[in-house]
């Protein structure tokens, strides 16, 4: 589900990562690979579907960043919490205009973009997006279902692909 109001807060996190990044596909590059170590560090291993899971959801959030919202001169910010049963990631940048579409967004069959959020949508149990605390500015997060830590690489199932009816 998309929503672009807060929701109510998760469970306290048992892990956290955060970080401030360029706002370049060097940013992201080094962004995703970030999320991908401190997951297997967090018990999920690197080809375990969870780790897979967050760092693609990560890697399209950050690209967005960049892409979407980058300002010249200013960062994005990128915080990774992890509790037992999920992982969430937001990603804050500061350009308050361009918001992600909360709607369906049909990709041109041939184009070679605009399918980033539905990926994110299809791995992500919930996302949306939130005002910065200090604007100008957005937070785009997700929040990703996980498999148990040290389930072995096949990480305890793949994650649930949301289907419209």
């Amino acid at each position: 589900m998309n929503r672009s109001v807060p929701r109510p807060a998760d469970p306290a996190p048992l892990r956290e990562f955060a970080m401030q990044f360029t706002s370049t596909p060097r940013g992201a590059r080094l962004a995703r690979r970030l999320v991908s170590h401190r997951m297997h560090e967090w018990g999920h291993p690197y080809e375990g579907l969870g780790n897979e899971a967050v760092t693609l959801v990560a890697a399209e959030l950050v690209s967005n960043a960049v892409t979407h919202g980058h300002v010249p001169g200013r960062d994005f910010h990128l915080r990774l919490t992890a509790t037992r049963e999920a992982a969430r990631v937001e990603v804050t940048d500061t350009r308050s205009q361009r918001q992600p579409a909360t709607g369906p967004r049909p990709a041109a069959p041939d184009g070679e973009a605009g399918r980033g959020l539905l990926l994110v949508e299809a791995l992500a149990r919930d996302w949306g997006v939130t005002p910065r605390p200090t604007p100008p500015g957005k937070t785009v997060w997700a929040v990703v279902s996980l498999p148990p830590p040290g389930t072995g690489p096949a990480g305890g199932g793949r994650p649930a692909l949301r289907r419209e009816a």
